[in-house]
């Protein structure tokens, strides 16, 4: 028997409590890993309170992790005990002590890469190669705005716009968060909280406002980003800790604005065997080449609910992730 952290109901994060499961023995084209690094996201506040509904109670959340290779099932070429491996995706149940996954979920990692990284870098690493490269393929020059810009992928997609040879203007929600935003290279930073921000930021991206807005906020905070979005430029709404989006009516993206919004998900990004084999190839290497993603706390696996806690307070900066003790 091993641990797992589930959800008992919908709620806040006192409904995560620990239970013990079995891992079964993998079957034909499955892999069974003992897990180090489990990464904690907004996605899995979503599922437990009740935002993304699922069936089933108890529930394991988590869509990352990584660990050591524990046993192979049949039929698997591509892995072999005690190789390093991290993932991302479904099926749900990262808050584990071990758990069996197929082998096609599953990337070896590369020396010089650790398992306490990529567990918690696959999520918001795909995310940010999904955004920059499929809801919009940024150019040299090109013109970012990051909405969170001092959280995990804010930080992220920022380095990566940046080795792309893109402009970055990041929001934040704080003077602290503002200096993690400069420090991963954003040109330009604005509290979002300031009523000028749109202004500010159109008078950066050419005074006519940026090619791709990216926004994890939510609540009345898309309203504000279309106006910041140049003529042809896209939207991408990923996220809504702010609370619910108003609705958008199609007419209002039309006429002289031109744009185009998107909800993108990285779950259905990684359901894609072509974009999740492409995204990871991406990912490695460009963290070999110097790409970081900083860990901003880590919480053993029994204080996931802390973790949840912390991260949804806005009390964390980079990645968050959960350890499993050897």
């Amino acid at each position: 028997m091993t641990i797992a952290i589930a959800m008992s109901r919908p709620g806040t994060p006192e409904v995560l409590l620990p239970i013990r499961v079995k891992v079964q023995d993998p079957g034909p084209g499955e892999v069974r890993i003992c897990q180090s690094t489990i990464g904690v996201n907004f996605v899995d506040i979503y599922h437990r309170t009740g935002l993304y509904p699922h069936e089933g109670l108890p529930a394991v959340l988590g869509f990352e992790g990584a660990g050591t290779v524990e046993s192979v099932g049949l039929g698997v070429v591509s892995l072999k005990v005690g190789d390093r491996v991290a993932y991302h995706g479904m099926p749900m149940g990262a808050y584990a002590e071990a758990r069996v996954l197929p082998e096609s979920r599953l990337i070896k990692l590369p020396d010089g890469l650790s398992e306490h990284v990529m567990g918690g870098t696959m999520l918001r690493g795909l995310t940010a190669h999904m955004l920059l490269h499929s809801v919009r393929v940024v150019q040299p020059g090109d013109w970012i705005l990051v909405h969170a810009a001092g959280g995990g992928l804010g930080q992220l997609v920022t380095r990566w716009a940046k080795r792309i040879g893109a402009g970055v203007i990041g929001t934040v929600g704080s003077e602290s968060k503002r200096a993690q935003a400069e420090a991963a290279g954003a040109d330009a930073v604005f509290l979002h909280g300031q009523a000028d921000w749109v202004a500010r930021a159109r008078a950066v991206a050419d005074g006519v406002g940026v090619h791709l807005a990216i926004d994890g906020i939510g609540g009345a905070m898309l309203t504000r980003t279309l106006d910041a979005v140049r003529p042809f430029g896209m939207v991408a709404s990923i996220g809504q800790p702010a609370g619910p989006i108003p609705p958008v009516r199609v007419e209002d993206l039309g006429g002289s604005r031109a744009l185009a919004l998107m909800r993108p998900s990285v779950i259905a990004y990684a359901n894609d065997p072509d974009c999740y084999r492409r995204g990871c190839s991406d990912l490695l290497a460009a963290l070999q080449s110097g790409l970081t993603n900083p860990i901003g706390a880590a919480y053993p696996l029994r204080d996931a609910a802390q973790a949840h806690a912390d991260l949804e307070a806005g009390r964390t900066t980079g990645s968050v992730i959960l350890t499993v003790s050897a």
